[in-house]
């Protein structure tokens, strides 16, 4: 068995940063690991790659030979290597039993509608990697609830389509306090547990169109109904909140079952058992950014 995590989320989340904080920590407590580029529009990393969709195909060379826009080149390259997987399967096998760190393009319509990527991740099930989905939502989005609104349809979207153990996290979350203050909170965003609190700042908004109250009512319930969203938080240069995230992840592929009494593992919990304050909980880090 082997296992790894796949990094989703919009452009600018901090997928790809999140991706290097990842293989740092990692490499860090001696786990070892690979990093999986399966972004064909990103030919600029900041970090080595073991597998690179580029060495396969190119956003640029699609656009270039099909007249293809930036998101129709998207799609078409993710349905190359869905029918291209033993070039795939060729590059993986050369990685042993590393942890896999598996960085995804921006577009979210690869992971609410299309069905290549969930093919892709299927695939990678069937072959004997336990795969988790780390979806990643940018904090600021939290100071306004319209958007905030939204994170969450498409944060339950993805976990549907994608039907794979999933975290959904709020990145760059040492980012927030430049946005301003929070309406509720910390927890409030993300636990994700009644929302009626923020409908009643929504239409309270004088800049909130009337007719659309009925819909993000609508919205609201569903994702209330479904009651599978709920976010942790990430501040990538924090290696507190770095191992919450591993932690996390771990969990929800059965790493610490799957590999007991690995090196990396040891080393994880030794740290974890060391210095409690890694755990801090979400009062505290509210505190700490002043929230």
């Amino acid at each position: 068995m082997r296992f790894g995590c796949v990094l989703v989320g919009p452009p600018g989340s901090g997928k790809t940063t999140a991706c290097h904080g990842l293989q740092q920590f990692l490499t860090a407590i001696k786990r070892p690991c690979a990093n999986i580029n399966l972004d064909p529009a990103n030919d600029a990393l900041p970090y080595p790659t073991d597998v690179n969709i580029c060495e396969l195909i190119t956003l640029d060379d699609v656009m270039t030979e099909f007249s293809l826009g930036p998101n129709g080149g998207l799609i078409y390259c993710m349905e190359y290597l869905e029918n291209n997987l033993e070039w795939l399967k060729s590059k993986l096998d050369s990685l042993d039993d590393k942890f896999l760190i598996i960085d995804c393009p921006g577009q979210v319509e690869l992971y609410t509608h299309h069905s290549s990527m969930r093919n892709i991740l299927a695939w990678f099930e069937k072959n004997g990697f336990r795969i988790c989905v780390v979806h990643m939502v940018d904090a600021h989005l939290c100071t306004d609830p319209f958007k905030y609104v939204a994170a969450l349809i498409l944060s339950l979207k993805t976990m549907i389509q994608l039907e794979l153990p999933h975290l959904n996290v709020l990145s760059k979350i040492d980012l927030l306090p430049s946005y301003g203050k929070l309406a509720f909170n910390l927890d409030f965003f993300t636990e994700v547990q009644d929302l009626s609190h923020l409908l009643d700042r929504l239409e309270s908004d004088r800049s909130f169109p009337k007719r659309l109250g009925k819909l993000n009512r609508a919205l609201c319930e569903l994702v209330e109904e479904f009651s599978l969203v709920g976010f942790l938080t990430l501040a990538v240069e924090e290696k507190e909140s770095m191992l919450r995230l591993v932690r996390a992840i771990d969990k929800a592929i059965g790493y610490a079952f799957g590999s007991a009494g690995s090196t990396a593992e040891m080393v994880l919990e030794s740290v974890a058992a060391v210095d409690s304050s890694y755990l801090r909980d979400l009062a505290d880090i509210q505190e700490r950014y002043d929230l």
